[in-house]
């Protein structure tokens, strides 16, 4: 795994060019480089919460750090001391989520939004000088207008009086600190608050061709810093949404339920476009320091980088009907069918790339492909691969043969099909595809395409590429028997269509009068794998689902009685809310992405137009995000060069933004690791979790290392294993994660035809 270089290079070639070349600000560089997080390690754990530390965040200065726990404290810590310097009672009756230092107020005013849906402010200058425990600080503002959880706060750089909040409400609202210090609780009429930015209570997408509907309960936001305009947003769908605030119409009030605002542009991978699961969500959302670039971190799911494009049509877009292209077989491709996908690849190979560069990719696509021929290390010829493919202006991504090019995209994905981690079929798919780009007639591309499909449970689209295949290669005999195989998955599957037609699964009982208990809503609705959610959407509606289930499960409530010995064991609370389909009554309802009254005419209303969506740059994998509903993906440095989450496993990662190749993986919580935050300036990492601590990482370890704390010897088996462990959480249902005891409690528990409100139990 460490046989080649990072991108960023040698930290002494790094430190000698910064003579020659004056231009360029080689600081930036050395801050955040991966020889120093190779080196990264726990310098210091700060001790002061009483509860899970649910949110840490940096002044724009770097000196001060704040946090937020279950113990409805807010800390404020000093980054040179590494000391406690206040810890504010917030007055909340429930656990903070989110905390922020409120820019150009010299980070005398700080921010806090928490599970008891309120936002309060206070000023750290009516602090007693001199003690730690500020217990007597009353907030100078308090804002009670969302009716559910607070879960992320934004600010803006340069303004000092404003501060935005996302709510599982399904709205974003904007608190002006110069209009009021207090605002009434949610729904005291007629005083409510005109402070909604946006109303996205009829914004939940199940997918990109189906209009929204229900109510999208918003996980994070964020702000561009480069362009102040730009709102990031993301929540209980796969789908982040880029909006322009100077596009917005004015502020309103909760009072009356609005169409979603139009937005710039969706955010969302291909492969999760089309899924309509509801348990997939999102539960980070962030621009990178340059604001080109923004990062998604799913639960269920990995993290995905996508380009913002600012009107230079370099984002990759596309919309309902590029997924069946990408898996519909074509005889012959015309380079323009897909426009997310690249432009006409190069025929001939740049001056600027020397023969010693050229031989290096000869002999990574020469490893990758002993892997594959080995059966074994499949992740490491998946980097190799990695490497050739995926640079950009630094790597060499498409300055190689074409020829070279195809040879490794064909490994990758047979690489990609053997490993078999989640999704990792689509991106073989990917490959293939571009694949075909270069040699339409590829037999492997076509060989692996049509294996990929066939994981998918996609037999009559598989069956179309093996049989081209089979004419590529008409000598092949086992190319023959693949055909037949195919043929008969494809006849199975369809007669056990018509099963299902011909009353061959039980009907569903009549609704009226029948109890509905949680466990046959979870395991209805999770019980099948991966490939059964990649199946023709056709197939996924026939089982035609009335309710549908979104589960949250937060970290642990306050005290000492609400933690484990064991790490892999969660306690908390757990919020449970049960939509139905075709209910017009509920308070959720829209039709066409249109809010109204449930004796709305439908033919009064012009037909849903779907949108366009930016598709990913990037993947990255090994992490699980399952257990908790607040896990971050964040930018390390200056430039954001590298991505880093923190994990279900008690551990962090840090992978290379350009390639996706891991750096670094260091144990960081006995539990869970949720926030993970960059230091503005310093190569220095603050994380926090479950834990009751926040722990500060320094580059001070002897010897660079992989793994956590510079430890030398054999590495890669035992960060494979960690990774593997982590996809096969990832594949599972949330009974792997949610605690036993609290599972069993549920099942005890029927919900009936009116249980449609949300409610909370926490584990005593």
């Amino acid at each position: 795994m460490d046989s080649y270089g990072f991108h960023d290079g040698n930290i002494f070639n790094l430190l000698h060019g910064r003579y020659l070349d004056v231009r360029h600000d080689v600081t930036q560089g050395l801050r955040m480089h991966s020889s120093l997080i190779r080196r990264l390690s726990q310098d210091k754990e700060l001790e002061g919460h009483q509860g899970c530390v649910n949110s840490i965040a940096w002044n724009s200065k770097g000196s001060l750090l704040i946090s937020g726990s279950d113990d409805t404290r807010m800390n404020i810590w000093s980054y040179t001391c590494q000391k406690l310097l206040h810890s504010i009672d917030t007055g909340h009756s429930a656990n903070i989520f989110c905390t922020k230092f409120i820019p150009e107020t010299s980070d005398e005013l700080v921010v806090s939004g928490a599970g008891d849906a309120e936002v309060r402010l206070f000023n750290l200058s009516q602090t007693s000088s001199g003690s730690v425990d500020d217990n007597a600080v009353a907030p100078s503002a308090t804002y009670q207008c969302h009716s559910r959880r607070v879960k992320k706060l934004a600010v803006e750089v340069g303004n000092p009086h404003v501060v935005w909040s996302a709510s599982e409400d399904g709205t974003l609202r904007q608190h002006d600190f110069r209009e009021c210090s207090t605002c009434p609780p949610a729904g005291s009429s007629p005083h409510e608050c005109r402070n909604v930015l946006l109303d996205l209570r009829c914004g939940m997408k199940r997918s990109l061709a189906d209009p929204p509907k229900q109510t999208l309960a918003l996980k994070s936001c964020d702000i561009s810093n480069s362009r102040p305009h730009l709102l990031l947003v993301g929540g209980s769908d796969s789908f982040a949404r880029l909006y322009d605030r100077r596009m917005l119409p004015p502020l309103t009030s909760c009072r009356r339920r609005m169409s979603p605002p139009p937005c710039v542009g969706y955010f969302c991978p291909m492969h999760l476009s089309e899924r309509g699961r509801s348990s997939l969500h999102l539960t980070h959302v962030t621009f990178s320091p340059n604001g080109e670039e923004v990062l998604l971190s799913y639960s269920g799911e990995h993290v995905y980088l996508m380009n913002v494009d600012h009107g230079s049509g370099n984002a990759m877009q596309y919309n309902t009907g590029d997924l069946t292209k990408l898996t519909t077989f074509t005889p012959l491709f015309n380079g323009l069918e897909l426009q997310w996908l690249p432009p006409d690849l190069p025929r001939t190979i740049r001056s600027s790339k020397s023969n010693s560069v050229l031989e290096k990719c000869r002999k990574l696509i020469q490893y990758a492909e002993k892997c594959l021929e080995e059966g074994a290390n499949y992740f490491s010829g998946i980097e190799a691969c990695d490497e050739v493919l995926d640079g950009d202006g630094r790597g060499h991504g498409h300055d190689i043969d074409p020829m070279l090019r195809h040879e490794g995209l064909c490994i990758r994905a047979a690489l990609l099909l053997k490993r078999k981690w989640k999704n990792d079929v689509h991106m073989a798919i990917r490959d293939c595809y571009s694949a075909r780009r270069i040699n339409s007639s590829s037999f492997r591309a076509l060989y692996y395409m049509s294996e990929a499909l066939s994981q998918l449970g996609k037999y009559k689209e598989a069956l179309e590429f093996a049989l081209a295949a089979q004419c590529s290669a008409p000598s092949n005999t086992e190319m023959s028997e693949w055909v037949e195989n195919i043929k008969k998955n494809l006849a199975s599957a369809e007669a056990e269509k018509i099963n299902k037609t011909n009353d061959g699964v039980p009907r569903p009982e009549p609704r009226s009068g029948r109890a509905l208990s949680l466990s046959d809503i979870l395991y209805r609705s999770e019980a099948n794998s991966d490939a059964s959610q990649d199946a023709p959407r056709s197939e996924r509606e026939d089982s035609d689902y009335d309710e549908e289930l979104e589960l949250d499960f937060e970290t642990s409530v306050p005290g000492d009685e609400a933690r484990d010995i064991h790490s892999n064991i969660l306690h908390g609370s757990l919020n449970l809310r049960i939509h139905r389909r075709g209910d017009s009554t509920r308070e959720t309802s829209c039709t066409n992405g249109s809010c109204g009254s449930p004796s709305s005419s439908q033919s009064d209303r012009t037909p849903y137009q779907p949108e366009v969506a930016f598709d990913m740059k990037q993947r990255y994998v090994g992490h699980c995000n399952v257990g908790t509903d607040i896990k971050q993906a964040s930018f390390l440095g200056q430039r954001g060069d590298y991505v880093a989450s923190g994990s279900d496993d008690g551990r962090w990662f840090i992978w290379e933004k350009q390639t996706g190749r891991l750096i670094k993986m260091l144990l960081g919580d006995e539990a869970v690791v949720n926030c993970v935050q960059s230091h503005p300036f310093d190569c220095v990492v603050a994380t926090s979790g479950i834990d009751y601590t926040i722990k500060i990482w320094t580059p001070k370890a002897p010897v660079p290392s992989i793994v956590a704390g510079g430890a030398a010897g054999p590495e890669t088996s035992n960060v494979l294993e960690a990774m593997e462990s982590n996809q096969r959480r990832l594949c599972h249902n949330r009974e792997a994660i949610l605690p036993f005891e609290l599972l069993e409690r549920f099942r005890m528990h029927d919900f009936s035809e009116g249980s449609l409100h949300p409610f909370e139990c926490a584990q005593s």
